[in-house]
Protein backbone atom coordinates (compact mmCIF):
# COMPACT_ATOMS: atom_id res chain seq x y z
CA UNK A 1 0.00 0.00 0.00
CA UNK A 2 1.46 3.32 -1.03
CA UNK A 3 1.88 6.01 1.60
CA UNK A 4 2.63 9.69 1.05
CA UNK A 5 3.83 12.19 3.62
CA UNK A 6 4.20 15.93 3.18
CA UNK A 7 6.84 17.91 5.03
CA UNK A 8 7.89 21.53 5.12
CA UNK A 9 7.50 24.78 6.99
CA UNK A 10 4.06 25.77 8.15
CA UNK A 11 4.51 29.52 8.38
CA UNK A 12 5.95 31.92 5.83
CA UNK A 13 6.04 35.64 5.23
CA UNK A 14 4.82 37.32 2.08
CA UNK A 15 7.25 37.08 -0.86
CA UNK A 16 9.06 34.04 0.50
CA UNK A 17 9.32 30.76 -1.36
CA UNK A 18 7.35 27.78 -0.13
CA UNK A 19 9.19 24.47 -0.32
CA UNK A 20 7.39 21.21 0.42
CA UNK A 21 8.53 17.63 0.04
CA UNK A 22 6.44 14.51 -0.39
CA UNK A 23 8.06 11.27 0.71
CA UNK A 24 6.61 8.16 -0.90
CA UNK A 25 6.69 4.66 0.58
CA UNK A 26 5.38 1.46 -0.95
CA UNK A 27 5.79 2.53 -4.59
CA UNK A 28 8.50 3.96 -6.80
CA UNK A 29 7.89 7.41 -8.22
CA UNK A 30 9.68 6.37 -11.43
CA UNK A 31 7.62 3.32 -12.39
CA UNK A 32 4.09 2.67 -13.56
CA UNK A 33 1.62 4.98 -15.25
CA UNK A 34 1.40 7.30 -12.27
CA UNK A 35 1.30 11.02 -11.73
CA UNK A 36 2.53 12.54 -8.51
CA UNK A 37 0.46 15.61 -7.76
CA UNK A 38 0.36 18.67 -5.57
CA UNK A 39 -3.10 19.85 -4.56
CA UNK A 40 -4.13 22.52 -2.09
CA UNK A 41 -7.29 23.58 -0.31
CA UNK A 42 -7.60 27.17 0.88
CA UNK A 43 -9.84 27.77 3.89
CA UNK A 44 -13.48 27.57 2.94
CA UNK A 45 -12.72 26.62 -0.67
CA UNK A 46 -12.47 23.50 -2.75
CA UNK A 47 -9.48 21.48 -3.85
CA UNK A 48 -7.13 23.15 -6.33
CA UNK A 49 -4.73 21.15 -8.46
CA UNK A 50 -1.34 22.84 -8.70
CA UNK A 51 0.73 20.50 -10.81
CA UNK A 52 2.19 17.05 -11.22
CA UNK A 53 5.27 15.11 -12.16
CA UNK A 54 4.83 11.90 -14.09
CA UNK A 55 6.73 8.69 -13.49
CA UNK A 56 8.58 9.59 -16.69
CA UNK A 57 9.74 12.85 -15.14
CA UNK A 58 7.56 15.12 -17.26
CA UNK A 59 5.99 18.00 -15.37
CA UNK A 60 2.60 19.66 -15.72
CA UNK A 61 1.38 22.87 -14.11
CA UNK A 62 -1.82 24.77 -13.54
CA UNK A 63 -1.49 27.69 -15.98
CA UNK A 64 -2.46 30.29 -13.38
CA UNK A 65 0.36 29.13 -11.10
CA UNK A 66 2.94 28.07 -13.65
CA UNK A 67 5.10 31.19 -13.40
CA UNK A 68 5.56 30.62 -9.65
CA UNK A 69 5.62 26.82 -9.41
CA UNK A 70 8.34 24.24 -9.79
CA UNK A 71 7.85 20.52 -9.22
CA UNK A 72 10.91 18.32 -9.06
CA UNK A 73 11.94 14.93 -7.75
CA UNK A 74 14.78 13.16 -6.00
CA UNK A 75 14.67 9.59 -7.22
CA UNK A 76 17.36 8.44 -4.79
CA UNK A 77 15.07 9.37 -1.90
CA UNK A 78 11.78 8.52 -3.67
CA UNK A 79 10.57 12.05 -3.03
CA UNK A 80 9.02 14.78 -5.08
CA UNK A 81 8.90 18.44 -4.19
CA UNK A 82 6.97 21.64 -4.69
CA UNK A 83 8.38 25.13 -4.78
CA UNK A 84 6.02 28.11 -4.91
CA UNK A 85 7.69 31.49 -5.15
CA UNK A 86 6.41 34.90 -4.16
CA UNK A 87 3.78 33.62 -1.73
CA UNK A 88 0.99 35.88 -0.48
CA UNK A 89 -1.73 35.33 2.15
CA UNK A 90 -3.88 33.97 -0.71
CA UNK A 91 -1.55 30.96 -0.80
CA UNK A 92 -2.61 30.00 2.72
CA UNK A 93 -4.02 26.49 2.44
CA UNK A 94 -3.67 22.86 3.37
CA UNK A 95 -1.24 21.37 0.87
CA UNK A 96 -1.53 17.74 -0.18
CA UNK A 97 0.50 15.39 -2.28
CA UNK A 98 -1.42 12.65 -4.04
CA UNK A 99 -0.99 9.89 -6.61
CA UNK A 100 -3.16 9.40 -9.65
CA UNK A 101 -3.00 6.65 -12.26
CA UNK A 102 -3.17 6.96 -16.06
CA UNK A 103 -3.97 10.67 -15.96
CA UNK A 104 -4.05 13.75 -13.79
CA UNK A 105 -7.04 15.92 -13.13
CA UNK A 106 -6.59 19.66 -13.28
CA UNK A 107 -10.22 20.76 -12.89
CA UNK A 108 -13.20 19.80 -10.76
CA UNK A 109 -10.96 17.96 -8.36
CA UNK A 110 -12.45 15.19 -6.23
CA UNK A 111 -10.64 13.10 -3.68
CA UNK A 112 -11.76 9.84 -5.33
CA UNK A 113 -9.88 10.74 -8.53
CA UNK A 114 -6.63 10.10 -6.70
CA UNK A 115 -5.82 6.68 -5.30
CA UNK A 116 -3.49 7.81 -2.52
CA UNK A 117 -3.21 11.01 -0.51
CA UNK A 118 -0.88 12.40 2.07
CA UNK A 119 -2.42 13.66 5.29
CA UNK A 120 -1.88 17.28 4.26
CA UNK A 121 0.16 20.05 5.79
CA UNK A 122 -1.11 23.50 6.79
CA UNK A 123 0.76 26.40 5.26
CA UNK A 124 0.02 29.90 6.49
CA UNK A 125 1.38 33.02 4.83
CA UNK A 126 1.43 36.15 6.95
CA UNK A 127 1.25 39.62 5.47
Amino acid sequence: QVQLQESGPGLLNTAQTLSLTCTVAGDSITTGLHYWNWIRQPPGKGLEWMGAIASSGSTYYMPSLKSRTTISRDTSKNQFALQLSGVTPEDTAVYYCARSTDQFYSRNIRRDQYDSWGQGTQVTVSS
